[in-house]
């Protein structure tokens, strides 16, 4: 080509025979012809001759009045590159058909299901007719299928079922009828399922589809219970208009089964049956065993309640003469009691003592490398959650200590308090924190929830922003590297502030522990790529973690689910890469996108700053902040600082709490 653009025309009308003349008038147009199709925006990936037929039977079947399709030309070229409307690829395979609002007519080919890589079909909103192809169900990459708003009719293809990745069923306001698929309920990636406005009967077969997060069956003629799994998670929106539909909100309630009639005839003659001896002597041993066990409770009680006393009265000379009438400055310390280990309160006078701590009811919360959390109640009836550390894998005694009278002295809004610890006889070492009701972030995010208490975006960058407040905290004012950022360590108040928790345990822990604690870090999806080698971590790779969080606050997916055997920043880098902007974010928050687009989309730009594979590329977490309260600017004017303010002071609990 480049020879061709490079001939002298003079020296060729000079020189070529003019009986040759044509061939090379010929050979010039034929290479501006290939140029003008090559101008179309092509970067020489084709389509592959597989899909191109398939594409052309789907172009052949359909009524196209208003030309969308004549894009579609018969060579391939440009198909891959934007130059057909509608399609993407990926390495010369169809992924994506997305013609809606197109006034398409005919029917949709069955030869659909030979696009191996097809990922999304969208076709809503246009007159389409016929039968949905049961070759979809063939499709193994197939996630979305968005046919409302059209006239097909027929059955739902059972196929479905088959497409394991399928996460978005759209077949809304079609003339579908018959019987709702059992097999459908194998997908169970499905997130978003509409059927509404068919003519669908039977029941709904759906109950295992524990990911639906938006469910639509109206307005059809289906029939019986709604399973108690759908009737609990979505409101009567999503079963209206289905008059034989029982077991919803607002519903008939559904009629009882009719009691069994060999109940009465088996009953009769046991009326008049009489003990026997041997009945009545087992009845007499019973209740004087049930009389025993009763006495010695009140004897345990009355134990109890001479320890409470004495300890009661311990307490109180050690308060009154203090020791040597010194009290501790930095922390209140219990040593010796009943226990024999030592408890250290950094908030003033005691208010809780060992054997308080010890007796109280725990409730296992979670385990982590570290060791066991518990929620544990005490006899007053106030919760804190205590951290029973994992034996063998912290520092001696004495290093340990002056670790953890280090990290007792740190307050921040966001990040969790350590109000005490134990020291056991045997060895064993308790951490205090205030307890959370709300839980981790990652419950408040993944755990089940119904549609009527969605997950806001304002809520979720107050989340983004607080976290964010309190790492910077620990970097700038306390030299502390978390190491270990997770949503599992972010929890959460009433308000919905954020406070980062185990801060600083790696300061507490052995090097092989913390080796431990970034490999489980890696395969939960939030380790920063270069700990696999550098094994320590560092300011960058806590940002990178942070990164993880904030994707994981816009697409509502945890980064530990299982995407192709890709991660969660790598799942959406290839999203964006491939123009699926909107598919990122999670469905709550696609119902503000006309109010709230521009932050969305501000905050993921950000967010795969954070993630950047090169640790240099990433910023510092004074930027991450920063740039947070722009997209978003905190009511008052925000606190954005880091340092030691008003607001750190207000965080450090009075001995009155």
């Amino acid at each position: 080509m480049v020879v061709a653009g490079g001939i002298n025309s003079k020296y060729l009308t000079t020189t070529v025979k003019k009986k040759e003349k044509w061939k090379l008038s010929f050979f010039f147009f034929h290479l501006l012809l290939i140029q003008s199709v090559l101008g179309q925006d092509w970067d020489g990936v084709v389509v592959t001759q597989a899909d191109f037929q398939v594409l052309q039977s789907f172009k052949q079947e359909l009524i196209d009045p208003k030309g969308f399709l004549r894009s579609w030309n018969d060579s391939g070229y440009g198909a891959c590159s934007g130059g057909w409307a509608g399609i993407k690829c990926a390495q010369g395979q169809v992924i994506v058909i997305q013609l809606p609002w197109k006034g398409l007519g005919g029917k949709l080919t069955d030869k659909i299901g030979q696009l191996q890589a097809l990922r999304k079909l969208s076709l809503h909103d246009n007159v389409v007719t016929g039968t949905i192809p049961q070759t979809l169900g063939v499709l193994p990459d197939l996630r979305g299928l968005q046919l409302f708003n059209n006239r097909f009719s027929g059955s739902i293809p059972p196929t479905l079922g088959s497409c394991r990745l399928l996460q978005n069923l759209d077949l809304g306001n079609n003339l579908l009828a018959g019987r709702i698929p059992d097999r459908l309920a194998n997908a169970t990636k499905l997130f978003r399922i509409n059927l509404s406005y068919n003519s669908l009967s039977g029941p709904i077969p759906l109950a295992n589809l524990s990911r639906l997060s938006s469910f639509n069956v109206s307005y059809n003629n289906l029939s019986g219970p709604v399973p108690t799994e759908l009737s609990s998670k979505f409101n009567s929106t999503s079963f209206v208009g289905n008059i034989q539909l029982c077991g919803y909100s607002g519903a008939t309630p559904c009629p009882s089964p009719p009691p069994s009639s060999q109940i009465i005839p088996t009953q009769l003659p046991k009326k008049k049956k009489k003990l026997s001896t041997k009945d009545i002597i087992l009845i007499a041993a019973g209740a004087l065993l049930i009389a025993l066990l009763i006495l010695v409770c009140v004897l345990l009680c009355c134990l109890a309640r001479k320890r409470t006393a004495a300890k009661a009265r311990t307490a109180a000379a050690g308060v009154a003469g203090g020791e040597k009438g010194a009290p501790p400055t930095a922390a209140e310390v219990e040593a010796g009691g009943e226990t024999g280990g030592k408890l250290v309160h950094f908030d003033g006078p005691l208010m809780f003592t060992a054997d308080d701590l010890l007796c109280a009811t725990a409730e296992i919360m979670g385990k982590s490398t570290y060791g066991t959390v518990y929620k544990a109640t005490l006899e007053d009836g106030s919760q804190v959650a205590v951290k029973r550390l994992r034996e063998k894998i912290t520092k001696g005694q004495r290093e340990f200590e002056a670790e953890v009278n280090v990290l007792g002295k740190i307050r921040h809004p966001n990040l969790l308090a350590l109000r005490a610890y134990y020291l056991g006889p045997k060895g064993e070492k308790l951490l205090v924190f205030d307890y959370m009701p709300k839980g981790s972030l990652t419950t408040f995010l993944h755990a089940a929830r119904g549609p009527e208490t969605p997950i806001d975006w304002p809520t979720r960058m107050k989340i983004a922003q607080g976290m964010t407040r309190g790492l910077l905290y620990l970097h700038n004012n306390e030299n502390i590297i978390h190491g270990n950022l997770t949503s599992s360590n972010v929890l959460l108040d009433e308000r919905n502030e954020s406070k980062i928790a185990d801060y600083g345990l790696s300061r507490l822990m052995t090097a092989a522990a913390n080796t431990n604690v970034i490999a489980t870090a890696g395969a939960l999806g939030y380790r920063a790529p270069e700990l696999s080698k550098l094994k320590k971590a560092n300011t960058k790779t806590d940002v990178y973690s942070l990164g993880v969080i904030i994707l994981e606050l816009l697409t509502g997916k945890s980064p530990g689910e299982a995407m192709n055997g890709v991660d969660l920043p790598q799942w959406v880098a290839s999203i964006v890469k491939e123009e699926w902007t909107n598919e990122v974010f999670d469905v709550e928050l696609m119902r503000d996108a006309t109010e709230i687009g521009d932050e969305l989309l501000n905050t993921l730009k950000l967010a795969l700053h954070c993630v950047d594979p090169t640790p240099s590329a990433r910023p510092e977490v004074q930027q991450v902040l920063q740039q947070l309260e722009e997209i978003r600017p905190v009511a008052g004017g925000g606190d954005g600082s880091s340092g030691p303010s008003g607001d750190d002071r207000a965080a450090v609990p009075s001995s009155s709490e």
